[in-house]
């Protein structure tokens, strides 16, 4: 007797349990129960194993009670007492620690396993490819693209054709390299047509895992192999090249996509060119309004840099008596002056507005003829009032910035110039 984990036959006895002797292995440490059967059961494992295959203590006992069950006359009185004390014994067997610990049980798994693992397998489709090769040529770029049409992956590819004529020239050698099976055959008129519709026809035969299928060739004598395969079930693509275009026809749902064989992409359809046409016209104008936006924040930074320098060149020769007493005429009841550094001091909306009419005016007075454009008109604000008309805007809270101010006003109109808004008066005073 050996040690069931190990097969050690150093061992001792330790105790008993369910009235069996129980072993220690002095090797590993496993305890295990003395097994009990004949001599006769002894004869016969030695005799089947031919001294070659070890046979485990559960294996032996399994055939103990299966060769006993053979010979032994079991008459309707002892059956169902037998049959409980064989199905007792296989139970506590196959439940049995040992059991559950042993070699057989994990080849068992194993063996489960591989049959789950084979089933899925087996439930995978795979697409198939016919081609007519006297009819329809397909490159690399072709053949990959069909393949990307299909749901599933394409592992099967056949081209018909009579190989022996010179017109095919070295094409049989270039698809065998590219893994298709060739079928050969005679010459004759619609040879390769005849032979691929039979072929075709009983596919899944040969295929029984096929679920998609691609028929190669521009022939309308195909279109019967294609309601055949499609009355077996089977999805089917009409592969028909149509100028320098591959057109592919899912006969099930009715989607036609086209390929272009010069630019080697697909064609896309009509409503997504123009979506994409769309898309670019979008972004474009999205770019075209950022980058707008940065050269006008620039021009502005740069506007009021230069107008700072011009306000501390020319502050010393001001007359700021006379320009305060021309303001003072004109807005008599409207403009509240702040005396600071010759500067003036707008407080109000009304102001602004006011101080917007005189520049115009004086302006159009010194040259007709010359338009005033809004960073011109800003410039003059500043040169008055110290300060840039956005943030005399912000501080009087009459908007977010002083191009939508002149937008939004009543008595102000903007026509564009350019780049630039020309600002032209719409009351006059």
């Amino acid at each position: 007797m050996k040690c069931p984990r190990c097969e050690s036959t150093s061992y001792r006895k330790n105790g008993r349990r369910n009235d069996k002797q129980n072993y220690l292995c002095k090797n590993c440490g496993k305890q295990f129960l003395e097994v009990a059967f004949s001599r006769s059961l002894e004869s016969d494992l030695l005799a089947n194993s031919n001294g070659h295959s070890k046979v485990s203590i559960h294996e032996a006992r399994e055939f103990f009670l299966v060769k006993n069950l053979q010979k032994e006359k079991v008459t309707e009185e002892r059956l169902n007492p037998f049959s409980f004390i064989l199905a007792e014994e296989l139970l506590q067997t196959i439940l049995s620690p040992d059991w559950l610990e042993s070699a057989a049980f994990n080849q068992l798994l194993l063996k489960i396993q591989q049959k789950n693992e084979i089933k899925p397998k087996l439930e995978t489709g795979i697409s198939l490819l016919l081609l007519d090769a006297e009819n329809l040529k397909l490159d690399v770029n072709s053949e990959l693209f069909l393949a990307s049409v299909c749901n599933y992956p394409l592992q099967v590819k056949i081209a018909f054709a009579n190989w022996r004529n010179p017109s095919t020239g070295k094409q049989d050698i270039e698809l065998y390299n590219r893994g298709y099976q060739l079928v050969h055959v005679p010459g004759g008129k619609d040879s390769a047509d005849a032979k691929m519709i039979a072929f075709g026809s009983c596919i899944l035969h040969s295929y029984p895992t096929v679920k998609e299928i691609l028929v190669c060739s521009g022939d309308g004598i195909f279109i019967h192999l294609c309601n055949q395969l499609q009355n077996q079930g089977l999805i089917v693509y009409w592969v028909r090249r149509q100028g320098s275009t591959l057109h592919i026809e899912n006969r099930s749902s009715g989607k036609i996509t086209d390929y272009s064989l010069a630019m080697a992409t697909e064609v896309p359809s009509l409503e997504t060119v123009v979506d994409t046409i769309q898309d670019l016209i979008k972004t474009e104008q999205e770019s075209i309004n950022a980058r707008l936006n940065s050269l006008v924040a620039v021009a502005t930074l740069f506007q009021e840099k230069c107008d700072i320098i011009n306000i501390q060149d020319n502050s010393k020769h001001l007359e700021n008596e006379k320009f305060i007493s021309v303001l003072n005429n004109s807005f008599t009841e409207s403009i509240q002056e702040v005396k600071t550094e010759g500067l003036v001091k707008v407080l109000n909306g009304k102001v602004l507005d006011k101080l917007i009419l005189k520049i115009i005016q004086d302006i159009q007075k010194q040259s007709p003829r010359s338009k005033l454009s809004v960073s011109q008109l800003g410039t003059e604000i500043r040169k008055i009032t110290g300060e840039s008309p956005n943030s005399i805007i912000q501080e009087l809270n009459l908007g977010s910035s002083f191009l939508k101010y002149l937008k939004s006003s009543p008595i102000f109109t903007l026509k564009a110039s350019g780049k630039e808004y020309e600002v032209m008066p719409l009351l006059s005073e």
